[in-house]
């Protein structure tokens, strides 16, 4: 009798992944087909194309007590994110996106790109990030990006294990810029 084959720890973290993206999946579908939650899914998605939804509220904050510096560090790091997650993070891996199993009720923008990790995550996460700094409205900022980024679960444009890891790489960018680009250390 040969003795039993263990399986190889690649597959059972794949395996791990995979299960982790159909919970998550399972548990959305409770929402899809909702009216209200594909209309908030879907226009947040949407208004995380390109980061607008945060180019809009950092010019909006740099309008205010926070400044021109602040908004213009928020614009520079997500120029530099985009870059580097859209051109080489992306171009290492060669993620399928999810495939719908029913027509989408709203025109949605279908990237070309890899699946992982997701750019509207590591965008918002970011940007919450350097906005949130020394500020009132810090849950607020965290909210928006919470709703940005799993609307990309929601629209069946990522897989959940991309969006988290695309909100741990916004959080370790953002730490990098707060620490590279202090605010009023710069003229």
């Amino acid at each position: 009798m040969l003795p039993a084959v263990s399986e190889s720890p690649a597959r059972s973290f794949d395996d791990l992944i995979d299960n982790f993206d159909d919970v998550i999946d399972r548990a959305f579908d409770r929402f899809r087909g909702n009216p209200t939650a594909d209309r908030i899914f879907y226009t947040a998605t949407a208004l995380g194309d390109m980061s607008l939804v945060w180019h809009i509220l950092g010019t909006a904050r740099g309008l205010g007590p926070a400044g021109f510096e602040s908004a213009t560090r928020q614009a520079v790091a997500l120029g530099a994110e985009s870059a580097l997650v859209n051109g080489p993070v992306k171009s290492m891996f060669r993620r399928r996106r999810p495939v719908p199993d029913v027509a989408r009720p709203y025109h949605l923008r279908t990237p070309r790109t890899s699946s992982f990790p997701s750019g509207h995550a590591s965008s918002a996460v970011l940007a919450a990030g350097l906005m949130s700094e020394n500020s009132s409205l810090a849950p607020l900022y965290y909210a928006v990006a919470a709703v940005v980024a799993t609307s990309r679960i929601h629209v069946r444009i990522h897989h959940a294990s991309d969006v988290a890891a695309g909100a741990v790489l916004g959080a370790a960018l953002a730490r990098g810029v707060r620490r590279l680009w202090p605010l009023g250390r710069w003229p």
